[in-house]
């Protein structure tokens, strides 16, 4: 397989399905922005955390490449002629979300309670999940976007919205894990 094929040198790509759309496309950014957020996610998964983490970021790294492919698909031909999927792949689902659930809950169990919001960082391994988090609401709000112009299953966003939830619990989980600091932010009186 040839890496360079020459046919995106005018600024145009093709999604699945063959057509050509300018690069600057909502649906181009929108699963750009996901591929960040995946080698954000490798980036955290290559710390020195604990195998349970480093397996379930592995998942999710699995779970984005699908999402990342259903955005990339035209809707108009998602469908083959014969009413198959033009993508022969998973979808995000349900049992998506709920796995991303269960480990906020399991994560939450054993943190203290949040009373105020929290600065980022306190150590590098945090901040990297942070910054991954920052990259998925980014994610989230492209794909809004174009969802607003173009529906798409639902379960896309909604794994979004939930990825981003569990990044911050898994913050808050590594900063522990690490003997880090977590700062409290406490707004100054004026």
């Amino acid at each position: 397989m040839k890496i360079y094929t020459k046919t995106g040198d005018k600024g145009t790509t093709a999604l699945f399905g063959g057509t050509r759309v300018p690069k600057s496309h909502i649906r181009i950014e929108s699963y750009g922005t996901v591929d960040e957020l995946n080698a954000n996610i490798g980036l955290v998964r290559d710390q020195e955390i604990d195998q349970h983490t480093k397996s379930i970021l592995k998942q999710i790294q699995e779970n984005l490449f699908t999402l990342g492919a259903e955005l990339a698909t035209d809707p108009a031909k998602a469908k083959l002629k014969n009413g198959k999927e033009r993508l022969n792949i998973s979808k995000i689902n349900t049992s998506h979300l709920e796995q991303l659930e269960n480990e906020i809950d399991e994560m939450n169990k054993n943190l203290p309670e949040m009373t105020h919001f929290i600065l980022p960082g306190g150590h590098t391994t945090v901040s990297y999940c942070h910054i991954a988090r920052c990259v998925c609401r980014r994610a989230e709000r492209l794909t809004s976007a174009l969802y607003d112009i173009e529906a798409f299953d639902e379960h896309i966003l909604k794994y979004l919205n939930r990825l981003s939830d569990y990044l911050f619990v898994l913050a808050r989980k590594l900063t522990k894990d690490l003997n880090a600091e977590e700062i409290k932010w406490m707004p100054e009186k004026s």
